[in-house]
């Protein structure tokens, strides 16, 4: 009699976990623990999860409890590693994760050097990086900053360099970079400036039925009297015949302008 009681509640128990679920977190570990809330199972019997690993391995934390804390210390994680959280549960319940953003990727760089080189190649050393996260390359132009390119970051702690080639304007030109991460607030870089020896770009016709064309290559933005950007580009000429006839505005190297479409 015994041995069938014992066999039927081993049933139970392989019944609970061959149904049961899983939540995996895939992140960074950003020098924070987790913490879970753990209901009861649908049976009323014990609680939801049953077991917790953390990069493979089990975790010996206390889970039998309404809501418990995954400590990281004893996986000699670094601030930056990538970690794997895998939490297995009973069916027909759900744990919740209650804190899951510590595991995305944070911005925390700080650059030690940022400058644009005579080729134009902007140049930036970062340190203490805690994730993957992408550079937006950011130029000054016309009274606004204005998104010129996007480098994959390293993510890793330590020193990290990073280049980019760049159209710099005549005159003065101001670089910055800048990371966005889950929290959506911008953390942005020291301020790189570059003097550009370069005659300052003219177009012409100032009353124009299908083209514009500039004394040099050059970024440029056409917007209409609504402020909607119309045409963008880097081009010696832009063909403007699909505009419809009115005045709009053009910025172009470092300057602000106007034209007719007639």
């Amino acid at each position: 009699m015994k041995k069938i009681i014992v066999s039927f509640i081993l049933l139970v128990v392989a019944s609970q976990i061959l149904f049961a679920g899983e939540i995996k977190l895939d992140g960074i570990f950003q020098g924070k623990n987790i913490y879970v809330m753990n209901p009861y199972s649908s049976s009323g019997v014990g609680f939801c999860v049953y077991e917790v690993t953390v990069n493979g391995q089990i975790a010996t934390d206390e889970i039998n409890s309404s809501a418990f804390e995954i400590d990281f210390s004893s996986y000699q994680l670094k601030v930056g590693d990538k970690l794997t959280l895998i939490v297995k549960h009973k069916e027909n319940c759900t744990p919740k994760i209650l804190n899951s953003e510590v595991l995305k990727p944070r911005s925390s760089f700080n650059t030690t050097l940022i400058k644009v080189e005579k080729d134009e190649t902007l140049k930036w050393t970062t340190t203490g990086e805690a994730g993957k996260l992408d550079f937006v390359v950011e130029q000054f132009r016309w009274n606004k900053w204005v998104k010129v390119g996007e480098v994959d970051g390293k993510g890793t702690d330590g020193q990290n360099n990073y280049s980019i080639k760049v159209n710099t304007h005549s005159g003065s030109n101001k670089f910055r970079v800048k990371q966005i991460d889950y929290t959506k607030k911008p953390r942005y870089s020291d301020e790189a400036m570059f003097r550009s020896m370069q005659p300052e770009v003219t177009f012409t016709p100032k009353k124009v039925s299908t083209e514009i064309i500039f004394s040099a290559e050059t970024m440029y933005e056409i917007y209409d009297n609504y402020g909607t950007i119309v045409l963008k580009g880097t081009a010696t000429k832009v063909d403007v015949t699909g505009l419809t006839k009115g005045k709009y505005y053009l910025n172009y190297d470092n300057v602000m302008a106007e034209f007719t479409k007639k």
